[in-house]
Parts: structure tokens; C-alpha cells; sequence
């Protein structure tokens, strides 16, 4: 009952044993002699490999006869949070400039260390610098909706670095200073000119995604970086986008209208609804590469073109390397379809999310193309 868009046995039997919740979404685990089944990152024993059968989903794994497990809490949506950390998540939202200390957590009932191991794990911070970071979020985006100069017609326009500082709940200025530079990389005044990169995850059927939106200073939004979590030159690719756009990365902030657009017509793209995207995207390069990710665009859903393809496109027939190299610096998967290129023997090579992905993409295209 393995689906045909599910990685090998071994490749997901490894990421049960090592609770890799970068798996989440791509496979659940059915224990044959319990009769459960887990996410990838499931904190219970890991069982023998022979008493794990693998399904692509919920569904599979109820209509097999497996229910699900009580820890990890499969049916949940994928990062949700437990019942007793919702009320604090709440007030978080109400209030975003509000400092908590442990004393304001204790009031609510909660114990601080176990709402630091939460976060943690599923934030990698604990949970007074994700409320210092949704806090600096606020500020960058108020900070480029007043302009360089106060000349915008935002409705801050006229707000100093100061005023921003004891709006979103800081102190001091030069506290204020100092935390922005650390998460930031550069200060106050700088950040207002180039823009922020609004960064968050979403879940898809091959994994989970973390997509990267520009707000210019002007307000203007553009997808810069969509790509699979556990792909490995995901680091470089984050650092290339920065260095392209010359905009800071703004962890915490709030998700934006392209994010919510993306998050829509992705879930539609899967479930073979889908065949072209309709997004304001930014994909900065050098004139070849940008050639490359433009003919990218134009193969038709459903089809592949060979590398030398691409290369005759571009009026470059003997760069067929250099199409092979820029085609795996494509910082926007899925939508700059870059899965759709393959050997000129239709063999697949170089796919930075997994060859079993890329397999997955072309399988879904080819099916809904020819239903």
C-alpha cells in the first residue's frame, strides 16, 4: 500500500528512527503490532522495521484499520499547537506588543519551562525570543512604512526610529537597537530602503515548504523563494535571495496576502485542480539565468524539455552544463518548474528537493494532463 509518490522504505524507515519532522506530510507510519500510526517524528520507540507499513496519509492509514496515535497526534494539523498552549497563543495574538515574563505565564496557569521546550522544538526558540521576534516584526514593517525619508504617506509617516521602538514594546531605543541588529543584520535606518523578506512553512502532500515573500518599501509583493525544508543548499539559497535583493529576512512577522494567495493555489496545484500559477514573483539573476528560469515557465504542464532544449531556447545550444547548473539554482520549486527538465534520454537527474519528488511532480502532471 506504499503510494507511488511515497520515498523508499529505507529512506522513510531512517527519518522514523531519526523523528524527522521534515517528513511531515510526505508519509504517516502504521505500526502492525499496536495498530497505530505516527508522524515521522513521533517521540514513541521506534519499532522493527518489518512491523511498519507506510501510507501517504491519514485516510490510508484509517481505511487500513490503524488509529491514530495518542503522543503525536497525527490528525492534527501538522505545527499545531497542543490545547493547553492556546490560550497563550491567544493573548499573543491579541496583544503582539505585550512583554510576557514567567510570572504573566504562571498567571495563566502554565509552567515557563515547559512552554520553552515547546517552543524549541517546534520554533528552534524559546518562547521570549519568538514574542521578541513577532515584536521586531512589527517594527521592521513600520519602520519601511514610514520611508527612508518620512516622506511616505503611510500612516506612520512621520515615525521615528524611537516612536517604533516603544510601539512594539521596547524600553529604550538603544535596546531596541541592538535586539534589531542581531536578528536582522542591519540597522533601523538601513532596513527601510531595500525591504523585508516575510519568511513561514507550509505543508504540501511532498513535504513541507518554506516560501520567502518580498515587501518593498512601497508595499509591493513578490515570491522570492519557495523550497522544500530539508533541501540541502536551502541555507545558500536563503543567503543568495538576501544578497540579490538587498532586503532583510523578517522572521516572526505576520503572513502576507501573496503568502496566502501561494498557500491557496499550491493546495489547488495538488489536488490536480491546477496547472498554472497566477503570482507576483521575483526571481533576481544574472541575464543568463533569468533567460533559463523564463523558459522554465513557458514548458507546458505535463511535459518535460531535455537541458539542451533550454539551451537552444536561450540561443545558447552549447550550454548545455551551464542550463544544468542554473537550473538548480532555482530558488522558487514547483512554480518555476524546474522538475520538468530532464536528461535528453528522459532520464531524471538534479532535483534539489529529491529525485522521488521530482518523480512525484512529473507523475501528477502527466495524470491530470491526460485525464
Amino acid at each position: 500500500m506504499e503510494g507511488t509518490s511515497l520515498p523508499s522504505t529505507d529512506t522513510m524507515y531512517a527519518a522514523l528512527c531519526e523523528r524527522d519532522a521534515s517528513f511531515e506530510g510526505v508519509f504517516v507510519a502504521a505500526i502492525r503490532t499496536t495498530g497505530i500510526f505516527c508522524r515521522p517524528g513521533c517521540p514513541a520507540r521506534t519499532p522493527n522495521p518489518g512491523n511498519v507499513a507506510y501510507f501517504a496519509g491519514t485516510a490510508e492509514a484509517l481505511h487500513a484499520g490503524y488509529r491514530p496515535c495518542k503522543r503525536c497526534r497525527p490528525m492534527a494539523p501538522a505545527g499545531a499547537a497542543p490545547e493547553w498552549l492556546a490560550p497563550l497563543l491567544a493573548e499573543v495574538e491579541a496583544d503582539r506588543t505585550r512583554r510576557w515574563r514567567d510570572r504573566d505565564l504562571v498567571a495563566l496557569g502554565l509552567e515557563p519551562k515547559r512552554v520553552r521546550r515547546w517552543f524549541l522544538a517546534h520554533h528552534g526558540m524559546t518562547f521570549h525570543a519568538y514574542q521578541r521576534a513577532r515584536r521586531l516584526g512589527l517594527a521592521l514593517g513600520a519602520l519601511q512604512a514610514a520611508g527612508a525619508d518620512g516622506s511616505d504617506a503611510g500612516p506612520r509617516a512621520d515615525a521615528t526610529i524611537s516612536d517604533v521602538a516603544l510601539d512594539v514594546g521596547f524600553a529604550s531605543e538603544s535596546g531596541f537597537r541592538e535586539a534589531f541588529g542581531k536578528l536582522f543584520q542591519a540597522t533601523p535606518t538601513a532596513s527601510r530602503v531595500g525591504g523585508r523578506i516575510e519568511v513561514g512553512r507550509l505543508t504540501t502532500p511532498l513535504g513541507p515548504m518554506l516560501f520567502g515573500v518580498l515587501v518593498e518599501p512601497g508595499g509591493r509583493e513578490s515570491l522570492v523563494l519557495l523550497e522544500f525544508t530539508d533541501r540541502r543548499a536551502l541555507e545558500g539559497q536563503l543567503t543568495a535571495m538576501v544578497k540579490r535583493t538587498g532586503a532583510v529576512l523578517a522572521p516572526g512577522s505576520d503572513q502576507t496576502e501573496l503568502a496566502a494567495e501561494l498557500c491557496d493555489q499550491l493546495a489547488e496545484y495538488f489536488a490536480g485542480e491546477r496547472r498554472d500559477f497566477d503570482l507576483a514573483i521575483g526571481a533576481p539573476g544574472t541575464p543568463f539565468q533569468e533567460q533559463v528560469w523564463a523558459a522554465l515557465q513557458a514548458i507546458p504542464y505535463g511535459e518535460t524539455r531535455s537541458y539542451a532544449d533550454i539551451a537552444a531556447v536561450v540561443g545558447r545550444p552549447g550550454a548545455t552544463r551551464a542550463v544544468g547548473t542554473t537550473n538548480g539554482k532555482n530558488r522558487i520549486a514547483v512554480v518555476i518548474p524546474c522538475h520538468r527538465v530532464v536528461r535528453s534520454d528522459g532520464s531524471l537527474s538534479g532535483y534539489g528537493g529529491g529525485l522521488w519528488r521530482k518523480q512525484a511532480l512529473l507523475d501528477l502532471e502527466r495524470g491530470q494532463a491526460s485525464s
